[in-house]
């Protein structure tokens, strides 16, 4: 492979106006698919296999026209203190804003006046209008959410307090400003890594290229493939992540060997050859894990999983073709004018050598000291991750937004008038006549943990019902999931019970089913891909083992903030509650993808010095000389493209930016950059045992380069093929 590379990256050097022409066509054809593409609504949400999703569809086949899954409002009203909504002058205004919400969008299925579907509190101070429509809250049109926030806001000012709450006005947040801001930070990490602007740039440049282009044609298909609005979210996330790294890997080898004395030309096609093979493997371990969210058999989740593995894909190619392309055009600029007058004078070569930079003196105190680095590193995470045994997770709901915003303050006035389960109900669905309905009455009023159950309200034909069950606690509450398993344990396989309560817990609960499948497919394809590019066992065993604590330790770290409370404020977690039931394999998925990353980079050329003869504690000296730097600044790079998305108001995109940022620091900076080294440092050679059957057995990808240098060295550096061959 390193070989392939090496003639790839010479020839995209060579050839570098034609490859930067294709790239340019290729951004410019996306972007024109993307401008000219129906914009995308959103795909459907669906739970297959779930009791939830199989109530949904009985709703749908049996109350057809009544938007089961639509999406909901409730335009909440109170009145002044010692006041009622009842007051005549109240009630006109309630009664006014009912009308201006019928006439207001066409995608609306009902609107309920309070006074006569009995949404009036005990005490009359408060009341609310329940809005049904005929699409999800992702398809609803911008004139009907405006509609809908217009009609609060018109009776705002008539004495009454309104607000608005319900899924009605869920929106993708917007994401930019958390990208913006990780970008300058990746701007200024590479000018102080690289002391270049040029070379600073390229890493940032092919970046957004590769983004633009995989963004771009997820729009552009979206209609077509059905991949909905919110399918771009991880895929642009996890590409400007990968993309600035794998270019930083490639830009930093060539800069090396242009210190070695080589000439540009040769020097991208050994970076691209040498670092190339780790990217691609990097790359490969980041699809694994990417497409492997379809083990969850969630439709929405495989879709952004299959995307923003498409997007790491273009950004691999990208790194192999187009860094080498550009690095062309760079010419001298892209290494420092310090390094440019070291090379003049000629000798930086020399002085460079003979100075330990930080990663040598770090990984020398490593091999002194390993025992006491590794227990540090393992005790140290674990305290952190003792947090995780209390985990509970959950979907986030209205009660965990900021208070500034309506939907809370909607949440807060339901909660006081009506009690706390108010704002969860649960639909229970019967699949059969009346007599089997008011049973099925019966039976929920005799257990515990509701507040009201209304009667049954039957279908045209007769042969379904729905039944309203409000809990006494809020939804998020394990009072109200007990109810809702007291409920399928006390009716029979007829009864089946939905609602936004119910489809979070069953979500929560598939999540939590798919985990041990999915660690199990994930890392055992990425522990056999290792074993062929290290030629090891113990090595990539190490690599699995060191992932899995950093993932627990950041899950720690999550349900401390945001379940418990701790440095909330710091966060801006103004309420805690339960972590959003995808959070373990969401983080799972993309922190196992890129954690391989900077193994393959910091390992491969560690292995690379083992194979060409160095002793084991010499070969990871050598490693970190030549990797730490970039590695550290990929790591920081990461931390500051997912904390860019802490700001964010939404609860849960705040919670994947913190969860994620935490892995990658824990898994850069304790795993790979301290307990792997003193592990290796205790294994000595032992580490790249392979058993000889194995070793025959498996394929000889040379990530390395051995093949490479004997290519090279047989061929002479001056050879200059014109094609590439495979």
């Amino acid at each position: 492979m390193a070989t392939f590379l090496y003639k790839l990256g010479r020839s995209a050097f060579r050839r570098r106006r034609l490859v930067a022409l294709l790239w340019v066509a290729l951004l410019a054809l996306a972007g024109v698919g993307a401008a000219t593409a129906p914009a995308a609504t959103s795909s459907s949400f669906s739970i297959p296999g779930t009791e939830a999703q199989r109530a949904f569809d009985l709703l749908e086949e049996r109350f057809p026209g009544a938007g089961a899954d639509g999406a909901t409002a409730r335009v909440v009203f109170k009145a002044p203190e010692g006041q009622k909504v009842t007051d005549p002058a109240h009630k006109a205004v309630v009664e006014e804003t009912v009308a201006a919400l019928k006439s207001g969008s066409d995608q609306i299925v009902s609107v309920a006046d309070p006074y006569t579907a009995r949404a009036v509190s005990q005490d009359a101070s408060t009341a609310y209008v329940s809005v049904a429509y005929k699409v999800n809250a992702m398809e609803l049109t911008d004139a009907t959410r405006e509609a809908l926030k217009e009609a609060g806001h018109q009776a705002q000012g008539k004495g009454l307090t309104v607000e608005v709450g319900g899924d009605a006005l869920q929106t993708m947040p917007e994401t930019g400003a958390g990208e913006i801001v990780g970008v300058v930070i990746a701007g200024i990490v590479l000018v102080v890594t690289f002391g270049s602007l040029v070379a600073a740039g390229l890493p940032l440049l092919t970046a957004i290229i590769g983004v633009g282009i995989g963004v771009s044609s997820i729009t552009a298909l979206a209609n077509v493939l059905d991949l909905g609005s919110t399918t771009s979210t991880l895929a642009m996330m996890i590409g400007l992540a990968v993309g600035i790294d794998y270019a930083l890997f490639i830009v930093s080898r060539y800069r090396a060997e242009l210190a070695e004395g080589r000439d540009k030309e040769e020097a991208a096609g050994r970076a691209t050859g040498t670092a190339g093979s780790a990217v691609v493997f990097a790359g490969l371990t980041v699809v694994i894990a990417l497409v492997g969210l379809a083990v969850v058999n969630i439709p929405m989740l495989t879709k952004m999983g299959f995307a923003a593995a498409g997007t790491v894909v273009i950004a691999v190619l990208i790194a192999l073709t187009l860094i080498p392309a550009l690095l062309g055009f760079a010419g001298d600029k892209v290494v420092g004018r310090k390094q440019r007058k070291g090379a003049a004078s000629g000798d930086g070569k020399a002085g460079q050598e003979e100075k330990p930079n930080g990663g040598t003196r770090w990984a020398r105190f490593v091999i002194r000291r390993p025992v006491l680095v590794l227990l540090v590193g393992v005790l140290g995470l674990g305290a952190i991750a003792v947090p995780a045994a209390s985990l509970e997770m959950g979907l986030p709901d209205d009660g965990v937004k900021p208070v500034s915003t309506t939907e809370r303050r909607a949440y807060d006035m339901l909660s006081d008038g009506f009690g706390p389960g108010f704002n969860g109900p649960l639909l229970v669905v019967v699949d059969g006549d009346k007599a089997v309905a008011d049973e099925t009455v019966s039976a929920i009023k005799k257990l515990e943990g509701w507040a009201a159950v209304t009667p049954a309200t039957p279908n045209k034909a007769g042969d379904a019902a729905m039944i309203t069950v409000v809990p006494k606690d809020r939804p998020s509450s394990a009072a109200t999931e007990n109810l809702v398993h007291d409920i399928r344990d006390a009716t029979g396989d007829d009864v089946l019970v939905t609602g936004a309560t119910a489809m979070n817990i069953d979500f929560s609960q598939k999540m939590n089913d798919a985990l041990v499948p999915y660690l199990a497919l994930v890392v055992g394809l990425a522990f056999l891909l290792l074993t062929l590019v290290f030629r090891s066992v113990l090595v990539p065993l190490k690599a699995a083992l060191g992932f899995l604590l950093s993932v627990v330790a950041a899950l720690g770290a999550v349900v401390a903030v945001f379940q418990w409370g701790w440095l909330g404020s710091l966060f801006g977690v103004e309420q805690t509650g339960p972590i959003m039931s995808m959070m373990p394999i969401f983080m799972v998925g993309v922190v196992f993808g890129l954690a391989m990353d900077y193994e393959v980079f910091l390992v491969t050329r560690m292995r690379e010095a083992y194979v060409h003869g160095e002793r084991p504690g010499e070969a990871i000296v050598t490693g970190f000389r030549h990797s730490a730097r970039v590695v550290t600044a990929a790591a920081v790079i990461m931390i500051a493209v997912f904390s860019g998305f802490i700001g964010m108001t939404d609860q849960m995109i705040k919670m994947i930016g913190f969860g994620l940022a935490v892995a990658v620091l824990f898994d850069a900076f304790v795993v790979r950059m301290a307990i792997v080294p003193a592990v290796l440092a205790l294994l000595g050679h032992k580490a790249w045992w392979l058993p000889k059957w194995l070793d025959r057995a498996l394929p000889n990808v040379d990530v390395e380069g051995e093949g490479l240098a004997a290519h090279v060295g047989g061929t002479g550096s001056e050879e200059k093929p014109d094609l590439v061959k495979v």
